[in-house]
């Protein structure tokens, strides 16, 4: 399998979430509807809300049919990648289509911006999960952390947000992302919490900063607190940590590539564990292969929460 062939297809990659993810990339690098402060692909290049297709529909199609062929079968194909995919036009007709190739289940990871409308409410309806986010329990708080397009406003969002779980008949989990000295203060979760309550999820699942983020001054809240804050949310609410990675089980496929490691790495900062998981290769191998191309100057070290992770030159 010629892996050059792959531009808009990922992975698989480590997730916290689904397990063995299949990535799908929809649009261009960072471009999207937010410029969150905490981003693991650093800032925003192009902040928008025009969908158009970005990326063709066909070509996306090409490339899964090709992973699926010669792969093992990951958890989920995962429509998320370097920006908001819900920003390109075709993503119904691409969820669609997907469903007539393989019987993987379709993840769409959204920052929710967008789902106010009603043609991107109708094109995720027959995706099995969406994962929304919700970062924020007030419009200055929202302004802060996601720094939005000028057009949304928090009371949109958030209404997109309830309107949207009202009418899906899939499973709706929704990852509240906190940050120390900002969201993650009890007045902060407790708006958060009342909010999610309305929107009435399946699970919500509180995360907060462990990878590398798009500014130093997004820092994460700490374990204790937020077990702490986790009882203000009603039930089925979950914590994704890093830990999460320890329950998903390394598939041998074969060898570690570097077009592959290179590829999930421009998506996202990875631990040699991350890689070892994602890509289902041996994790001496993994390690082998990211020191090298540490060392060609393809990939660099970045440290983040005393965890060490590897990401491609020029992400940020």
């Amino acid at each position: 399998m010629n892996r050059n062939k792959f531009h808009h297809v990922y992975g698989p990659v480590p997730s916290r979430r689904l397990g063995r993810s299949l990535g799908v990339d929809l649009v261009p690098f960072k471009t999207c509807s937010y410029d969150c402060v905490y981003c693991q692909l650093g800032k925003t290049s192009k902040k928008t809300i025009d969908r158009k297709e970005y990326v063709a529909i066909e070509d996306v199609l090409e490339e899964l049919e090709l992973k699926l062929r010669f792969e093992a079968f990951p958890d989920y194909i995962s429509l998320a990648g370097s920006g908001e995919p819900t920003l390109n036009r075709g993503i119904g007709h691409l969820i669609h289509r997907i469903k007539r190739l393989t019987t993987v289940p379709i993840a769409v990871l959204t920052n929710g911006s967008l789902l106010w409308i009603p043609e991107v409410q109708e094109s995720l309806l027959e995706a099995d999960i969406v994962l929304p986010s919700l970062d924020a329990g007030d419009e200055v708080s929202f302004r802060y952390v996601n720094r939005p397009h000028k057009s949304i406003s928090f009371e949109t969002m958030a209404k997109g947000l309830v309107d949207f779980t009202e009418v899906f008949s899939g499973s709706v989990w929704l990852e509240v992302f906190l940050l120390g000295g900002v969201t993650g203060a009890s007045s902060a979760v407790k708006k958060i919490a009342s909010l999610a309550n309305e929107i009435g999820p399946e699970r919500v699942q509180l995360n907060t900063v462990s990878r590398p983020p798009a500014e130093e001054f997004a820092f994460p809240v700490n374990g204790k607190k937020m077990q702490e804050l986790k009882k203000l949310f009603p039930d089925n609410v979950e914590l994704i940590t890093e830990n999460c990675l320890g329950k998903v089980p390394i598939t041998k496929q074969q060898e570690a590539n570097n077009s592959d490691i290179l590829a999930l790495l421009s998506r996202r900062p990875c631990t040699v564990q991350g890689v070892s998981v994602g890509l289902g290769v041996n994790p001496g191998e993994a390690a082998k292969r990211l020191q090298l191309l540490n060392q060609q100057g393809d990939i660099k070290v970045v440290r983040s929460n005393d965890m060490i992770f590897y990401e491609k030159v020029g992400l940020r």
